[in-house]
C-alpha cells in the first residue's frame, strides 16, 4: 500500500507533519542530553565537529608524548642516583686515601690500597646498575631523546657519559700506595672524577628542570586542547532539560490536535 492509497484530511495532514517534526526534535534533544553534547557528528555542524576532532586529536598526541616524558625523567632520576652513590663512593675513597698518608706502616698501607681497589670496583657495579627500561646514561655515552611535540620537531636529547672507573680515570692504586706520591697523584685523580661528576650532574639537573618544565606545559595545553573541543560541542544541560520538556509538552498537544482533527472523519460513521 503506497502513500496515494490513503487520503488524509489537510488537518490531520498538517497534524500529522508537526507532530513527525517534534519527534525528530525529540529525538535529537534526547540524545544530546545522554552524549551531553550539541554537536554529535558532522551533520549537525561542520564546523565546530571537525575544529573539535583535531583539537581531541591533538590532545590525545600530546598525552602519548608526556608518558615519555615522565619515562625520561625518570631516566634522568636513575642517572642522578647513580651520581650520587658515586661521588659518595670516591669521598670515601679519597677518605681512605688520607688515612695512608697518615701512616708509614707498608702493611697498612697496602690494605687501604686494597680498600680503595675494592670501591673503585664497586664504583663500576653502580654505573653498570643505574639503568632504566634498558637505558643506561653512565655505563655508555647513550642519548635519551625525549620528544615534546606531537609531530616531534621539538625535542631535547640528554647525552650520557662514561661514569665508570675508566670514564673517571681512577686507575689501580699506584704501587699499592707505598710511597706518598702514589697517593697524592691517585687523590688528584679522585678531585678530577668529583668534578666532572659536579659538571654532569648540573648538566642533568638542567636537562631534567627542561623536561619538567615542558611536562607542566604539555598538561597545560592539553587541558587547553580539551577545553576548547569541548566549548565547541558540549550541550548546555540546562537549555536541552528545558527543551526536552517543552517538546514532549508539544509531542502530547500534537496527539490530542490529530485525534481531534480525524473526528470529522469518525463522525461519518454515525450515518451508519
Amino acid at each position: 500500500m503506497t502513500v496515494s492509497d490513503i487520503s488524509l484530511t489537510a488537518g490531520m495532514r498538517t497534524n500529522l507533519l508537526y507532530l513527525q517534526n517534534t519527534s525528530q526534535l525529540l529525538n535529537r534533544t534526547q540524545q544530546r542530553v545522554s552524549s551531553g553534547k550539541q554537536v554529535n557528528s558532522a551533520l549537525d555542524n561542520p564546523t565546530n565537529y571537525f575544529a573539535a576532532q583535531n583539537a581531541t586529536q591533538r590532545a590525545s598526541d600530546l598525552s602519548d608524548r608526556k608518558d615519555g616524558m615522565s619515562e625520561a625523567v625518570q631516566t634522568v632520576n636513575a642517572t642522578n642516583a647513580g651520581l650520587t652513590a658515586i661521588t659518595g663512593l670516591i669521598n670515601a675513597a679519597k677518605g681512605v686515601a688520607q688515612s695512608a698518608l697518615s701512616t708509614s706502616d707498608t702493611i697498612t698501607r697496602a690494605k687501604l690500597a686494597s680498600q680503595y681497589d675494592t670501591i673503585r670496583f664497586q664504583i663500576d657495579n653502580i654505573s653498570s646498575d643505574s639503568g632504566y627500561r634498558g637505558l643506561n646514561l653512565l655505563s655508555n655515552i647513550n642519548t635519551l631523546t625525549v620528544n615534546f611535540n606531537e609531530d616531534a620537531t621539538s625535542k631535547l636529547n640528554v647525552i650520557g657519559f662514561l661514569g665508570n672507573s675508566i670514564g673517571l680515570s681512577l686507575t689501580a692504586a699506584s704501587g699499592t700506595w707505598q710511597a706518598n706520591s702514589n697517593i697524592t697523584t691517585d687523590m688528584a685523580l679522585m678531585d678530577t672524577a668529583i668534578s666532572t661528576l659536579r659538571s654532569n650532574t648540573q648538566t642533568l639537573a638542567a636537562n631534567l628542570n627542561i623536561i619538567t618544565t615542558r611536562q607542566s606545559f604539555t598538561d597545560q595545553m592539553i587541558n587547553t586542547l580539551q577545553t576548547g573541543a569541548d566549548n565547541l560541542t558540549l550541550a548546555d544541560m540546562n537549555e536541552e532539560g528545558a527543551n526536552m520538556l517543552m517538546l514532549q509538552t508539544r509531542q502530547s498537544l500534537g496527539t490530542t490536535s490529530l485525534s481531534l482533527s480525524s473526528q470529522a472523519a469518525q463522525s461519518i460513521l454515525k450515518l451508519f
